[in-house]
């Protein structure tokens, strides 16, 4: 037996006595400093990306058509080629650009649907293929010109539990907001029991990262009035467009929720998207878990309903603060 398991609690769920209602929990809004917020914003920007974003689930990238999307501006495709290789390019047709989005794919070649003409990743007639990267559970593509800084042969991907002993799903959204709108929303954990009363109770940081850049709390998962699963959880940003939450105590620990900001472009009413594409990535020594995996095709729909519910509040919050943000009326 591991000393996680060791040191892990024989039943996973507690029993609150007399939860308070929701508007007599203790306020969070001094400790939310929207400074201490702007500070772990700046150290997030400020770590490199290698110009790295995140396509999308590695699992909408198939081998029969291509995936559309456009990132920075950028219209990008991507496919997969005969051995499961991830292939990304420009999204347009070097002939007349034509839309690649959805383009057949045969053999691992991708065919353009107006005049035939077959790309396989190689560069041709000024289509030259983009940096792709797959990492099992997400699609990552390079774009050195929107991203303007020194490129990485790969993208930092965060450490995860072995694929063997997990469960993984991916969740996106998009939002009228920028990048920073969605890390500064996953900066700020004091809001959870507030604005998801639905999903967390008793919170509490216990450090709000102002020496360690970790911010750890003390949450509850709320699995019903009084039944709750209680674990600490860290959030980490190791690069300007995500942030990493991994349970270290509880049940669960070393599950890690992936939070990834992509810039899109600007919307056709001149304001920006971004897209959040979230990995749900699971795990539990607990011999129940491998029943748990083997339901995986039922649990992930219900994990990606979960996190579009939290989202649908989160990316109110990431859009508010967009709108305060340009139109100088942001306090922070």
């Amino acid at each position: 037996m591991s000393p996680a398991a060791r040191g892990r609690p024989r039943f996973p769920l507690s029993l609150r006595r007399n939860p308070p209602a929701w508007h007599r929990q203790a306020p969070t809004w001094q400790a939310a400093s929207p400074r201490l917020i702007g500070a772990a914003l700046k150290r997030a920007q400020a770590r490199p990306a290698g110009n790295w974003y995140v396509l999308g689930p590695s699992a909408a990238v198939r081998g029969d058509a291509g995936y559309g999307a456009t990132i920075a501006g950028t219209e990008i495709v991507a496919w997969r080629a005969a051995d499961g290789t991830l292939l990304a390019g420009p999204g347009a047709c070097p002939h007349l650009g034509a839309a690649l989005a959805k383009a057949p794919v045969r053999c691992g070649t991708l065919v353009c649907p107006w005049h035939g003409l077959a790309l396989d990743g190689a560069p041709f007639a000024g289509w030259s293929p983009y940096p792709a990267h797959d990492d099992g559970v997400l699609a990552w593509v390079r774009l050195d010109a929107p991203g303007g800084e020194e490129p990485l042969d790969a993208p930092a991907v965060p450490r995860r539990p072995p694929a063997a002993v997990s469960l993984a799903t991916v969740y996106t959204g998009t939002g009228v907001c920028e990048p920073e709108d969605i890390v500064a929303n996953r900066l700020d954990p004091w809001h959870g029991a507030w604005f998801h009363p639905y999903s967390f109770v008793d919170l509490t940081v216990v450090d709000d990262g102002q020496e360690s850049d970790v911010l750890t709390v003390h949450v509850s998962f709320k699995l019903a009035r009084r039944l709750v699963v209680p674990v600490t959880a860290e959030f980490t940003a190791p690069g300007p467009r995500t942030v990493v939450m991994r349970i270290t105590e509880g049940e669960g620990i070393g599950s890690v929720v992936e939070t990834h900001a992509t810039p899109l472009g600007t919307g056709r009413d001149g304001r920006p998207r971004t897209r959040v594409v979230e990995a749900v990535v699971a795990a539990s020594e607990r011999p129940g878990f491998a029943l748990a995996r083997s339901a995986a095709p039922l649990l992930r729909p219900l994990v990606r309903r979960a996190a579009g519910r939290l989202w649908q509040d989160d990316l109110a919050y990431a859009e508010r603060r967009f709108a305060l943000r340009s139109t100088g009326r942001f306090p922070g």
